[in-house]
């Protein structure tokens, strides 16, 4: 059989008013049905301006989720500057590391007279890098932390784009940029990160806003190349397109770990903490109760 609670229905009035309001006088029913049981409204006078007792409240109202507690916090300081370190995070690891195919790639088919197999190969080793680390960035985020994650891919991408700019033979900057693409591969977790911490009114245009860094990264990249390929030369390039990630990774501390992963990974104080630091950021209460994983809805069968 189905599980149902048997709910005791109240129905409240106002000293002075009539117990039957126009709905009840056209439909003439004053008893409801709940899942097979017949309940009669029981009429309870309230004092004007008294507030509704709590223990005929809502029962879901002195328990909330993360996302319950993202949405009554909302929108505010603490966003904004998410939005800024994504961003950055977006545009210097993503855009700029990218970008930088497009400039390296011809620069090597002049100086190491590359054969064109050997350009198309510097360029593909990338993106075979990010599409076999995706996966595997995605289950240490799992299990680690979304924080943990993102970080370690960081620091990964960094060290290897400054040794790419000390390749000193066509096959080591191969396996260099290779695995700086493995490490490209874990950014994205910084789009998860962001957006778990957004209310729904604002996750769709906020995410695609992050597309901005990419163009700015691009156009940063660019510029840089105007101004270092002609004097320092590919290498410099390669270290100085290296050191925004150095920046991010610093931010990183700043960073705060995802409040659904805490609570998913049994780490509820930690959760609590990091809501109350958004709630304060944006100045905006935190909900009052019991931070809970899920509302369990009992819809098997009993035996």
């Amino acid at each position: 059989n189905p599980c149902f609670h048997i709910l005791r229905v109240v129905k409240f009035r106002r000293t002075g008013e009539s117990s039957r309001s126009d709905e009840d006088v056209i439909s003439g029913e004053h008893e409801i049905q709940i899942e097979g049981v017949r309940t009669e409204l029981e009429p309870v006078e309230l004092e004007d301006g008294a507030a509704v007792p709590k223990e005929f409240a809502n029962p879901t109202d002195d328990t909330f989720m993360v996302e319950d507690a993202v949405e009554a916090i909302g929108f505010g300081k603490f966003q904004w500057k998410l939005s800024v370190i994504t961003g950055l995070a977006w545009a210097s690891n993503y855009a700029m590391e990218m970008m930088i195919l497009s400039i390296l790639a011809p620069q090597l088919h002049c100086e190491w007279r590359l054969p064109s197999w050997q350009v198309a190969l510097l360029t593909s080793v990338v993106f075979v890098g990010m599409m076999s680390s995706s996966s595997l960035w995605g289950n240490i985020s799992d299990q680690y932390g979304r924080k943990t994650g993102l970080k370690i891919s960081v620091l990964w991408t960094l060290y290897y784009g400054i040794l790419s700019g000390f390749a000193p033979v066509y096959s080591w900057i191969l396996v260099l940029r290779g695995l700086v693409g493995f490490g490209i591969g874990g950014v994205p977790q910084s789009v998860t990160l962001y957006a778990e911490f957004l209310p729904m009114k604002a996750r769709a245009k906020c995410i695609l806003l992050i597309e901005v860094f990419w163009a700015i990264g691009t156009v940063f990249e660019v510029l840089l190349a105007v101004l270092v390929m002609p004097t320092l030369g590919w290498r410099w390039l390669l270290i100085l397109s290296a050191l925004p990630l150095l920046l991010f990774a610093v931010l990183c501390f700043w960073l705060p770990e995802s409040a659904r992963y805490d609570v998913l990974s049994g780490n509820q104080e930690k959760a609590i903490a990091t809501l109350k630091r958004i709630a304060t950021d944006n100045g905006a209460p935190m909900p009052l109760g019991k931070l809970i994983i899920s509302r369990q809805v009992c819809t098997g069968n009993r035996r």
